[in-house]
C-alpha cells in the first residue's frame, strides 16, 4: 500500500492558494572560499545526499474521487536539475538586490506536479560570496519523515562527509484503480477515516481571526512578498540578557515589539499605553504523546501580547518575560543548549515545523507569527564553501501580512522578515526599526544607565 498523506498535511494541501503559498524558505549566504561552489558542485552534493531525504524524489497524486487522502509515489521522471536552480546578480550584488530577487522567487508557488522544494544558487554577490534561497513545502518537511534539506546539505568541517552511494529506482506509481482499492479496504476496517478524509477534501476557505483591528499586519494577501533582513551580534542579545533577566528569546521578542512600535509611529498609527499586537510565537517543547520525530523535541504554539504601546524598552522585555514564565515552568520548555545541541543546521527544520503549528492555528486571534530558533554556534559549510549568514523566511497565511523568523549562528542573530510586497510596501523601514529597537535595549545596558523598575511605568519614560 502506497504512504498516504497525513490528514493534517492534506489540510495545508486543501488551504493553499497562489497567494498564500506553503512553503518555508531560507537565505543563505557562504563564502566560497579557494575552492568555490559552482553550479555542479551543488548538484554533486545534493545528488550525494538526497538518498537520506526519499521525499525529496516524490510528488503527490491524488485518489479518484477524494475516497483517501493523497499518496505519496516516487517521481519517475525526477530532475534534479530542475529543483536546483541557478541565477546571479549584476556584479557586485548588494543586499538589497539580493533581497528583491528573494521576493520574487518567495512569492512563487511550488510545481505540484513535482517534488515540493527548490534550491537556487545565486552568485555575483560582493567579496565573491554567493547564496542559497532553499524553498520546502510544509507538507514536505514534519520532522518525522523528512528533515529540511539545508539539515541535510550542511557540515561542520570543510571537508564534506562520507555518504554511503545510493543506486535510486523510481517505484512504479500505483494505478487509479489501485489506489482506490486500498483506499476502500482501508475504510472499510476503519469507516471513521472514510469521513474524515471527504471533510479534508473540502477546500478550507482562508480562516480570518476575529475580533483584531485593522491595519498593516491585516490585510488580503496579494500575489507579491518582499523579503528583508538583518543581523546583530549575538553578545548584544546576551547583554541585554545579563542585565535584565529572562532569555535569549525574551530579547529576541522584545526587539520584534520595540521594532512593530517604531513601524508602527513611522505611519502615524494610533497607540494607546495599552496596546498590544497578539502573537504565535512556536515554542519547542517536550512530548511523550507526540510522534517521535528526528529532532528529540516538538514544537508548540504559544499565545504572546507583545506589548508595542509600551514607551520603555526594559520594560517591554519584563513584559514579555513575565508573559512567558508560565511557558518555561512547565517543565516541558527545552532549553537552548540542548537545540543548539541538534546536529547539523537542525533550526531549519525547526522553523519548518514552527510555521506548520501557526498554519494550523490560522483561526486564533493573532496578527503576526515570529519563530525564533538558536543554531549551531561553530562555522558550518556546505561543499567546503563556508556558511556566513542564515535567514528564515517564513509564509504568510491570510490575512497576516508579516512573519519573522530568527536564528543565532556562529555568534551572531539572523532576522528574515517576510512581508506582502504590497500591504507593506515600507518592509526596509521595519527592517531599520528591528536595529534600532536592539540598540535601544543594548543601550540600556552601558555604564551610567540603570534598570528599569519592576512594574508598569505610570507615564511616559523621560
Amino acid at each position: 500500500m502506497s504512504d498516504r498523506v497525513r490528514a493534517d498535511d492534506a489540510a495545508l494541501l486543501s488551504a493553499e492558494t497562489a497567494r498564500a503559498p506553503r512553503h518555508v524558505s531560507v537565505l543563505m549566504v557562504l563564502d566560497p572560499g579557494e575552492r568555490g561552489l559552482d553550479h555542479d558542485a551543488l548538484l554533486r552534493l545534493i545528488d550525494d545526499r538526497i538518498a537520506l531525504v526519499p521525499r525529496y524524489r516524490q510528488v503527490i497524486r491524488s485518489v479518484f474521487g477524494g475516497l483517501a487522502s493523497p499518496v505519496w509515489v516516487d517521481d519517475g521522471r525526477f530532475d534534479l536539475s530542475y529543483h536546483v536552480r541557478r541565477s546571479a546578480l549584476p556584479q557586485p550584488g548588494s543586499m538589497a538586490q539580493l533581497h528583491d530577487l528573494a521576493s520574487r522567487l518567495v512569492a512563487r508557488a511550488l510545481d505540484r506536479q513535482r517534488p515540493l522544494w527548490e534550491l537556487y544558487l545565486i552568485e555575483g554577490l560582493g567579496d565573491g560570496r554567493v547564496a542559497m534561497l532553499l524553498k520546502g513545502h510544509q507538507v514536505l518537511i514534519d520532522g518525522i519523515e523528512t528533515v529540511a534539506l539545508g539539515q541535510i546539505i550542511m557540515d561542520d568541517s570543510p571537508e564534506p562527509r562520507d555518504v554511503p552511494a545510493v543506486v535510486w529506482q523510481p517505484q512504479p506509481a500505483p494505478s487509479q484503480f489501485t489506489m482506490v482499492s486500498d483506499s476502500l479496504t482501508h475504510s472499510v476496517r476503519r469507516p471513521g477515516k472514510l469521513i474524515s478524509q471527504l471533510v479534508t477534501g473540502i477546500p478550507r476557505l482562508p480562516m480570518t481571526p476575529r475580533g483584531l483591528p485593522g491595519g498593516p499586519l491585516l490585510a488580503a494577501l496579494s500575489l507579491q512578498r518582499g523579503v528583508v533582513t538583518i543581523d546583530a551580534e549575538l553578545n548584544h542579545h546576551r547583554a541585554v540578557r545579563d542585565k535584565h533577566g529572562g532569555t535569549i528569546n525574551d530579547v529576541v521578542l522584545a526587539v520584534v515589539a520595540g521594532a512593530l512600535r517604531g513601524w508602527l509611529l513611522t505611519r502615524a498609527a494610533p497607540l494607546a499605553p495599552d496596546a498590544v499586537i497578539r502573537t504565535m510565537v512556536p515554542l519547542s517543547v517536550h512530548d511523550h504523546e507526540a510522534e517521535p520525530n528526528s529532532l528529540g523535541s516538538h514544537v508548540a504554539g504559544h499565545l504572546l501580547s507583545l506589548p508595542v504601546g509600551e514607551t520603555n524598552p526594559v520594560l517591554r522585555l519584563q513584559h514579555v518575560s513575565y508573559a512567558l514564565k508560565a511557558h518555561k515552568e512547565t517543565g516541558r520548555a527545552v532549553s537552548a543548549n540542548r537545540l543548539v545541541a541538534t546536529p547539523g543546521m537542525a533550526s531549519t527544520t525547526f522553523h519548518a515545523l514552527a510555521s506548520r503549528v501557526a498554519d494550523s492555528q490560522a483561526g486564533l486571534g493573532y496578527q503576526l507569527v515570529v519563530s525564533n530558533v538558536p543554531g549551531p554556534q561553530e562555522p558550518m559549510y556546505a561543499g567546503g564553501a563556508r556558511l556566513v549568514a542564515t535567514y528564515p523566511i517564513l509564509p504568510l497565511t491570510e490575512p497576516r501580512t508579516v512573519a519573522i523568523g530568527v536564528s543565532s549562528y556562529n555568534g551572531r542573530v539572523f532576522y528574515g522578515v517576510n512581508t506582502d510586497r504590497v500591504a507593506v510596501p515600507d518592509s526596509a523601514v521595519l527592517a531599520q526599526c528591528l536595529s534600532d529597537a536592539l540598540e535601544e535595549l543594548v543601550d540600556t545596558t552601558r555604564p551610567g544607565r540603570s534598570r528599569a523598575p519592576r512594574g508598569r511605568s505610570k507615564g511616559p519614560v523621560r
